[in-house]
């Protein structure tokens, strides 16, 4: 089967093959040059645009095959003419002729019709899938790497893929304007992208470097993010409309990955042709054969080189903000200001405008905050944070419990063991020596320490961009495990939890002291805290068993306390009295072993401890002011049957007989007070009683007022 849109000799593809060929390596070279210097620099927008081009590899791979099997479709095409014209066709034992023996040729028309789609489709979803999971991945965090340390070799790095990548993609394109070469347009639109992403790193760059503008240096990865979903969909877009394009014969195939807009930037001339036609058109008139376009096309050098010269001028203009501080290097030196109008410092410059020697000569630098966990900040005089131990927590809005996971890589700190108690160490010996062996716990601990850049020149001496808050952050996490070393756990975990901020302040400012030779970092500690102090995961149960244990032991003395107090109180009125009598009674004991329960002593301290329960008024108080009130009605009661009798005794010897015969009367009517009595003279004979056993209380005497008031 013969290909109807080969149309060029062997040659003409060898040629671009070749150039594909060269293409493939310029882009790998450009490619691991990206790469290596993500990896280095921790970029994130070089890291994405690694992966951009490493795309464009593939694009460059495929052109390489299609034009290759090009070349064998056409020496198999020579081959099959030469034979068909000297007869050996004839003579084949085989008798094949045609597309029999054009393999070659459906291998390519195989190649265009399955390779080069699936490559695009594979394309398309690596672009569209990458940039859109990277942008939002750089929505989702703030602390990933937008180090400025690394902007000069961004800057060089950037104009070597521009140059390269612009160059190479107008050879390409000028080559793809042979018919036989048009699918080199799609790897000149990859040299293209190559030069527009090394365009966003050097203008990052510059930026960064000459005029201290760190926004294009944030916004990057999101530019190249973008970039790479809008050239995904344009391959799907292309995919779908190749579908219903009308092709005219011998016309070869576009590729889906050959992007019209990259086409565009790889051939410029082709863009002033057309914005020339357009306006011709819109005016009516032939705009581009007047006075002014040709004296603005004649003059477009010079005004551009005009322009680019105010912008390096402007370069020597330096604007520090309210919020910072900065420091003139000239020459890689510090140095002043040529002019200032604004606060000039010891080494430093403040707030205001100042003029410098022009780039690359003069640059203008403040001390960037660079990773940590935090957004990265260009400030002197605002707070900054360093995490000495264990990372804060990621929601702060949960509470923190010690058998939870509550933050990412929580670093746990070595502490001694609980201190041991004096009677331990009193029972001495082989035992407690032996007990004493040495242990190691472990707990985990926040130690944020804010702190302020007062010394802009010192803080830049001490350690080179981009490593100052790591050697402050490695330094400190060193004093910090000593100090937590010298402790024992109950000390951290209680004891020592309102000392332990005062010491480490006092340790690390000792500490950042000997940066510089002794004359210190040039910072100021506004604050250590020691918060979140906690056991590891695993082992949290079990201290919260020891403090539950803890509590219930403070509960149940809690508990005997208020008895103590609800019985004291009852007992003898209060708990201060009660404790008072008890030292009496005790005292009171003890004069009693010594000189018995009969001496002064032991009287009066009774008397003491038997007015003191009286004054109490509790339950033993009560019970001796009872037992004092029947003592005195026993002894009234006994005194007055005495004094009965005395008077008795008198009437009896007084008149002995008068005595007895009241006596008994006396004695008798009473006991025939409740009984029924009947009087009967001496005389009587015979007495006959008729009893009518009856209750005399049965009925009610009407004259009796006061009848029935018993029965009620």
């Amino acid at each position: 089967m013969t290909h109807p849109m080969s149309k060029g000799d062997y040659l003409t593809y060898r040629k671009a093959a070749a150039t594909s060929m060269t293409g493939l390596v310029i882009q790998l070279i450009l490619t691991l040059t990206v790469f290596f210097y993500a990896r280095v620099a921790g970029d994130a927008a070089a890291a994405a645009a690694s992966v951009f081009l490493l795309t464009g590899v593939l694009v460059w791979g495929v052109l390489l095959l299609v034009f290759d099997q090009h070349r064998r479709e056409r020496i198999e095409a020579m081959e099959a003419e030469q034979l068909a014209v000297s007869g050996a066709s004839a003579a084949s034992a085989f008798e094949n002729t045609g597309d029999e023996m054009r393999l070659a040729a459906r291998r390519l028309a195989l190649i265009y019709k399955w390779i080069v789609p699936a490559v695009a489709i594979l394309l398309a979803a690596i672009n569209i899938w990458v940039g859109f999971s990277r942008f939002r991945f750089y929505q989702s965090i703030e602390d990933y790497s937008n180090s400025s340390s690394h902007a000069g070799w961004a800057l060089a790095i950037g104009i070597a893929l521009a140059v390269v990548g612009f160059v190479f993609a107008r050879f390409v394109s000028g080559m793809a304007k042979v018919n036989a070469w048009a699918n080199l347009r799609a790897g000149a639109t990859t040299s293209v992208a190559a030069a527009l992403v090394g365009l966003v790193l050097a203008v990052g760059g510059f930026l960064e470097l000459a005029l201290s503008m760190d926004q294009v240096i944030s916004i990057r990865p999101y530019i190249i993010s973008i970039g790479m979903v809008a050239y995904g969909v344009e391959i799907v877009l292309n995919l779908l409309l190749d579908v219903y394009r009308p092709r005219k014969p011998g016309e070869l195939p576009r590729p889906a990955f050959d992007s019209r807009f990259l086409g565009l930037l790889a051939a410029p001339d082709r863009i002033a042709e057309n914005v020339g036609e357009a306006v011709n058109y819109q005016f009516g008139i032939d705009v581009t054969s007047s006075w002014f376009y040709q004296l603005l096309s004649k003059w477009i050098m010079a005004f551009i080189a005009i322009g680019i010269g105010i912008g390096w001028l402007m370069s020597s203009l330096v604007v520090v903000e309210p919020h910072e501080r900065g420091l003139i290097l000239t020459n890689g030196e510090i140095s002043k200001p040529v002019y200032s109008f604004g606060e000039e410092g010891d080494g430093d410059v403040g707030p205001g405008l100042h003029i410098k020697w022009p780039w690359p000569f003069s640059t203008y630098e403040t001390p960037v905050l660079v990773g940590g966990g935090d957004e990265q900040m260009r400030t002197t005089t605002g707070v900054r944070v360093l995490h000495l131990a264990s990372n804060p927590p990621n929601n702060e809005n949960t509470p923190i419990l010690w058998t939870e996971s509550h933050t990412r890589g929580e670093r746990l700190n070595i502490v001694q063991p609980e201190r041991s108690t004096e009677e331990d160490d009193a029972s001495g010996g082989e035992n407690a020596s032996t007990n004493t062996v040495a242990e190691l716990s472990l707990v985990a601990v926040e130690v944020p320490v804010h702190y302020v850049v007062r010394n802009v020149k010192l803080f830049d001496q001490f350690a080179a961009p981009g490593q100052r808050e790591q050697m402050l952050l490695q330094v400190g996490r060193r004093i910090v495990t000593q100090y937590l070393g010298e402790l024992a756990i109950d000390e951290v975990l209680a004891t020592h939890r309102t000392s332990m901020p005062m010491e480490l302040k006092a340790r690390l400012d000792a500490a950042y002291g000997q940066f510089n030779d002794g004359q210190g970092a040039g910072i100021e500690i506004l604050f250590v805290g020691v918060n979140g102090v906690h056991p590891p995961m695993r082992v949290a149960p079990s201290f919260e068993r020891v403090i539950s244990a803890r509590q219930n032991r403070e509960s149940l003395i809690e508990e005997a306390r208020k008895s103590q107090i609800k019985m004291l109180t009852e007992v003898a009125g209060s708990v201060e009295l009660a404790e008072q009598i008890s030292e009496e009674l005790v005292e009171l004991d003890a004069i009693r072993r010594e000189q018995g329960n009969l001496s002064d002593a032991y009287i009066e301290s009774e008397l003491r401890v038997q007015r003191l329960l009286e004054r109490a008024g509790g339950e033993s108080g009560e019970l001796l002011l009872g037992a004092n009130a029947n003592r005195w009605v026993r002894h009234m009661s006994e005194r007055g049957q005495a004094s009965l009798l005395q008077g008795q005794q008198q009437a009896y010897l007084a008149a002995p007989e008068l005595y007895r015969s009241k006596m008994y009367f006396d004695a008798l009517a009473e006991a025939m007070r409740e009984s029924r009595v009947y009087l009967t003279p001496a005389e009587l004979e015979s007495l006959l009683v008729r009893l009518e056993l009856q209750d005399k209380q049965a009925g009610t005497d009407v004259f009796d007022a006061e009848a029935g008031e018993a029965m009620q």
